[in-house]
């Protein structure tokens, strides 16, 4: 592209995009609304657009949380798009779709749903002839540019291409899961010249024809949609991307993109094409064809696809050649440009230096700062070339930073200071658990719940996002994703992501990050899927803890960047990858953002921690009368969170009854069934070494550390051996026990009131139960507030489904299983499996072998795409070998069924509150406690005894039903049961687990 390509194109260009989408229509809950369109900003980045084209009326975000508000809203707005969540609240997304389109026909209507298994197969059922497009929420932001420039594009595309000569990528794709992955890759990509570089100071009508200008992207989900959108813009497509398998004819046909593209190449046979499939075995075609071809379970899907586009749809590489034209080298975007001008011979950068090709180059896609000031060098300039070469690399370089982060850098290192509670460092998604905290900073401002309790400072910690785009900027310019994407072992990987350097810029923002905070810092994983509605990756990623050494800067800014190198090398560590094959995600569509947060705490005699950490939840799934399920349910303890989220011992009591705690019901019941130590952080920064263990410097820490501490002033009791009581005072002998009754039952501090309405805000902002984590600091200077530090929010998806399950009269000898603790609801179908621990060889001491032995089965299970009942002592995934097996999502997560059972002197509570137990009810798997030695529930292992054994070592037993088996669970009372296999018939309808 050259100056008069740019003349040429000045009178027909402002034609273009005359059709606009002015105002959208947002029907979801408010959480939702929060997660789509403050976290990507995406009215400033609409806005920012459409200044730059001199368009006056940018587009308009308008929420409804309802049907009945949505209705409402056409009456007073003309709405140009509707986008729905999949659930609208009383009314679902395609009945209010109906009524839309009956009344306002030409409204286009997009649903928006997570994408998940029971999902997919809900839509395959639906009525969708109101809805014209159903795109899966995949965490990304970019979705919803996406859904804009896609019907933007459908509505001028007649004008702009047939008229003006604007070029069309035709995608041909029946997946919803795949082109919500594919058109904002593709926008992406196009948008990068005609809007990303448009951000600072650009020209505004040189902007306007470059993004007027740029290739529209029309989708066909059939086969005579696809040659009709072809042959009616044949002479302005640019290339077509196809799946192969998809309806021709009205009929599934696996073969029609392979028809498709020998139909193209009939007309133009130099038309790029792109198969992708799921079937590797249509790579065969392909090659056949001369086409390209990616498979749509390679772990480099997207990489693969987005080469091929900068490739092969002509986007204009720059082509490096030696003065004898020969071609060496080429760059398809400025950051290739500026890692080649680091390599690429010193004649050639000669050569087009002289040409003024670089300036030349830039001018092209409207970067007119730096063509500018590369057109006004000159060779004399520089004492050598090489000198020439670093000089550009770091302009380049500068210009990328500038233009990436300049539109929306809210962290100025100049300005930022300890009044800042919430900022940001890069251009890209916040990540899930940040965008948490994002909520959570927006809703207790707007409630004003930080005056609502006296003397107490309810709020986040301070705290630090590096968004999306930093991690993409890391894994690029030190060549990372090869490692990362390979099969290194953990610590190798670790070893890599080490070694690799932190942006420049990143390290001078840390540097100033580290000067302001004071207190020790948590470097928290924000990956794009951590706590989404259906997939969240609750512990699955690292976070680590290091002090902060006022006088010793360097070594503290040293500690804090091998941290965040360590949290991105824990995206594709081995759990990682297992977890994402699991949920049936891709791991190079993950994007990892960090949150650096102050912990909250004090300093005692070189160890740091909070006077109480814990969980609580909006629900509880096992209440014990008078409580109610809606009364929710909290877990607390002394010290930091670990203990509470890795299912360890810790205080449980429901905030709507704060003195009737079960543990607490006898001084037996409190000395054996109460903390017994804490984790504290090691403020020694000796403590703090790289390793692929996050925890590797929080300490385990008796009771007596704290007594020593003098911080149990506020959670502890005494056991008064004499009197066989406990005392609530410290100023008697005797052992010390963690009660936190000063708190909760003399009121020092108003704990479980603030638990009872964080829940209740947050269950109505988000429309949804949730689980928050919570840190609280007592132990403040005299005349100064309470510290309640809100950490974390998530949604907790409640089984809401209809099926009727009546197992009131069940006979226990009827059945292998019978729960009275159940959690789940309806019938587990497809299951002929059971997995189990025998008892008479469980020993706590070999957990971690149990859990390798569970593991080693479970990838069998997953191999052959089958499932299994999964039943064992204690707690299933604990990170205390002595409550139960240490297992990780990854390694059971073909087990449709997992029971909990306790052994005579094995009796165990209930899993609530933990990273695991938020998983397993996320994905629906059905979970049951029993106790049998206590009467809570019957197991008869007896009877699996004497079945046939498939598998069996040390301590598990594998056996199999020729059948499957019937497995039910009553969701409203709570009870489930395993039937033995007399009678394998199933009435109940709405199968929920375990489908084929």
């Amino acid at each position: 592209m050259d100056r008069n390509d740019f003349d040429f194109s000045e009178t027909s260009f402002k034609y273009l995009m005359q059709k606009r989408i002015n105002k959208v229509l947002v029907v979801c809950s408010n959480y939702d609304f929060f997660m789509l369109e403050e976290d990507g900003r995406i009215d400033e980045k609409i806005y920012d657009e459409y200044v730059s084209l001199n368009l006056r009326y940018p587009p308009f975000f308008i929420h409804a949380q309802s049907a009945a508000e949505a209705l409402a809203v056409f009456k007073t707005d003309k709405i140009d798009l509707v986008i729905s969540m999949l659930s609208t609240g009383s009314e679902d997304a395609f009945s209010l779709s109906k009524k839309i389109k009956a009344r306002y026909r030409d409204v286009p209507i997009v649903v928006l749903t997570p994408f998940s298994r029971e999902v997919s197969l809900k839509l395959v059922k639906e009525d969708l002839s109101a809805i014209d497009y159903v795109f899966c929420w995949l965490g990304d932001t970019g979705i919803l540019l996406a859904i804009i420039k896609l019907i933007e594009d459908k509505m001028n595309v007649d004008y702009d291409a047939l008229q003006v000569g604007v070029q069309v990528i035709l995608l041909v794709e029946d997946s919803v899961r795949f082109y919500s992955s594919y058109l904002p890759n593709l926008y992406q990509i196009i948008l990068y010249q005609s809007k990303e570089f448009m951000t600072e100071g650009l020209n505004s009508y040189r902007s306007m024809l470059t993004m007027r200008g740029r290739p529209k992207v029309l989708l066909a989900t059939n086969y005579e949609d696809a040659l009709y959108l072809f042959n009616r813009y044949r002479d302005n497509v640019l290339g077509v991307i196809s799946d192969v398998s998809f309806k021709r004819e009205g009929v599934k046909d696996t073969l029609a993109g392979i028809r498709l593209a020998s139909k193209i190449r009939e007309s133009d046979p130099s038309m790029p094409i792109l198969l992708q499939s799921s079937d590797l075995a249509n790579k065969v075609y392909a090659e056949r064809m001369n086409l390209e071809f990616i498979h749509k379970f390679s772990k480099t899907m997207n990489l693969e696809l987005k080469d091929h586009i900068i490739r092969d749809l002509a986007f204009g590489d720059f082509v490096f050649r030696m003065p004898d034209e020969t071609e060496i080298a080429r760059a398809s975007n400025l950051q290739n440009l500026q890692k080649m001008m680091m390599q690429v011979p010193f004649e050639s950068l000669a050569f087009h230096f002289g040409k003024n090709d670089f300036s030349r180059w830039l001018n092209a896609r409207a970067l007119f700062p730096l063509a500018k000031k590369l057109k006004k060098l000159k060779s004399d300039d520089f004492p050598n070339i090489d000198v020439n070469r670093d000089y550009i690399y770091k302009l380049i370089k500068n210009f990328r930073l500038f233009m990436g982060r300049g539109v929306i850098a809210q962290f100025d290192r100049e300005k930022y200071d300890e009044y800042l509670s919430f900022s940001r460092i890069g251009n890209g998604s916040l990540g899930g658990k940040a965008r948490g905290l994002a909520f959570i900073d927006s809703f207790l401002n707007l409630n004003q719940t930080n005056t609502t309790f006296k003397d107490v400072v309810i709020s986040i910690p301070r705290t630090l996002v590096i968004c999306t785009d930093i991690f993409d900027q890391f894994m690029e310019e030190n060549n990372l994703y090869h490692i990362g994407l390979s099969n290194a072992s953990d610590q190798e990987i670790l070893d890599r992501f080490i070694q690799a350097a932190l942006p420049e810029e990143l390290e001078a923002d840390l540097r100033v990050f580290v000067s302001v905070v004071k207190k020790p810092i948590a470097v928290r994983s924000s990956s794009l899927l951590e706590d989404s509605h259906h997939q969240p990756f609750a512990g699955v990623y690292s976070t680590y803890m290091i002090p902060n050494v006022p006088d010793r800067l360097e070594l503290t800014l040293k500690m804090l960047s091998d941290s965040i190198k360590s949290v991105y090398a824990s995206v594709y560590y081995k759990d990682s990858k297992h977890y994402m094959a699991a949920t049936q995600n891709m791991i190079d569509e993950e994007k990892m953002g960090i949150v650096l947060q102050e912990v909250c705490g004090s300093a005692h005699e070189g160890f740091y921690y909070p006077t109480v950490s814990g969980v609580a939840r909006s629900i509880n799934f096992y209440p014990i009368e008078p409580e109610q399920s809606q009364d929710g349910i909290a877990k607390v303890a002394l010290g930091l969170g670990k203990i509470t989220v890795e299912g360890g011992v810790t205080l449980r009591f429901s905030p709507s009854y704060p003195n009737k705690i079960l543990q607490l019901s006898s001084p037996d019941m409190a000395l054996k069934e109460t903390q017994k130590f804490f984790y504290a952080l090691d403020l020694n920064p000796d403590s703090f070494t790289i390793s692929t263990d996050d925890g590797v410097n929080i300490k385990k820490l008796s009771l007596k550390d704290a007594e020593k501490h003098r911080s149990l002033k506020h959670v502890a009791s005494t056991f008064d051996r004499e009197n066989n009581r406990i005392r609530d005072s410290l100023f008697v002998d005797g052992r010390r026990v963690i009660t936190f009754n000063n708190i909760l039952q003399h009121k020092t501090f108003p704990l479980a009131e603030i638990l009872q309405h964080l829940l209740s805000e947050g269950e109505k902002e988000m429309n949804n139960p949730i689980e928050i984590e919570f840190a609280v600091e007592l132990d403040v200077p005299q005349g100064s507030p309470k510290i309640f530090n809100y950490l974390q929010i998530r949604p907790i998806v409640e089984q809401t489904e209809n099926v009727n399950i009546d197992l009131e009269g069940v006979q226990p000898e009827q059945t292998i299983v019978l729960a009275n603790k159940a959690l789940g609801n309806g019938v587990v179908q497809g299951v002929k499996d059971i997995v189990y621990v025998k008892p008479e060889s469980f020993n706590p001491s070999q957990s971690h072998l149990m859990a390798e032995a569970v593991e080693r089965i479970n990838k069998d299970f997953v191999a052959r795409d089958g499932y299994y009942v999964l039943i064992g002592p204690g707690r299933w995934g604990s990170s205390d070998p002595w409550l139960g097996i240490p297992v990780k999502w990854s390694q059971i997560s073909n087990a449709r069924l997992i029971i909990e059972s306790g052994l005579e002197h094995f009796r165990i509570d209930p899993s609530q509150g933990t990273h695991f137990f938020q998983n397993l009810t996320s994905f629906k798997v059905g979970y049951f406690t029993i106790n049998p030695y206590n009467k809570d529930g019957f197991y008869d292992i007896d009877y699996l005894a004497q079945r046939r054994v498939v598998y069996e070592d040390a301590f598990l037993r594998h056996i199999s039903f020729d059948d499957p088996l019937v497995i039910k669970i009553d969701g409203k009372r709570n009870k489930g049961v395993i039937y033995k296999p007399v009678q394998n018939t199933i009435n109940e309808e709405g199968v929920l687990y375990g489908e084929e």
